[in-house]
Order: C-alpha cells, then structure tokens, then sequence
C-alpha cells in the first residue's frame, strides 16, 4: 500500500515539523536551568573555542596520557 502526498502537502509537514522542533527547543531551554559561568570559566571556555576555531586538537592517547 502506498501514499502519494502532493508538493504542497510536503512541504507543508516540513513546515509543521520545524515549527514542532523550534517549540521543543524553546521548551527545552525553559525547562534547563541556565548556568552562570564563573569568569575563570568564561575564560576558559573563550580558550577552547579559539582552541577549535584553529583546529588545534589531541588524540585520546595524548589525553589519556595526559590525566593520567
């Protein structure tokens, strides 16, 4: 058994399925506390951001070796 949907009957699901998820993210982000970042933090997260921006990275060995 088969279903044929039109162009427009398509698109409109696509329409209704973003709308679904943009709601689930803002219930999301009701429901999740929002954390205050320390500046220490802040800092730090600024650093891994850069970190990524210039591909820097470590392999799980280096890690590993790393934390010990």
């Amino acid at each position: 058994m088969g279903v044929t949907v039109t162009e427009n009957q398509l698109k409109l699901v696509l329409h209704k399925l973003d709308a679904v998820r943009l709601e689930l993210l803002r219930l999301r982000s009701m429901l999740l506390p929002e954390e205050k970042l320390s500046e220490k933090e802040r800092k730090e997260l600024e650093e891994a951001r850069k970190e990524i921006a210039e591909g820097s990275s470590i392999n799980l060995e280096e890690l590993i070796k790393e934390l010990g």
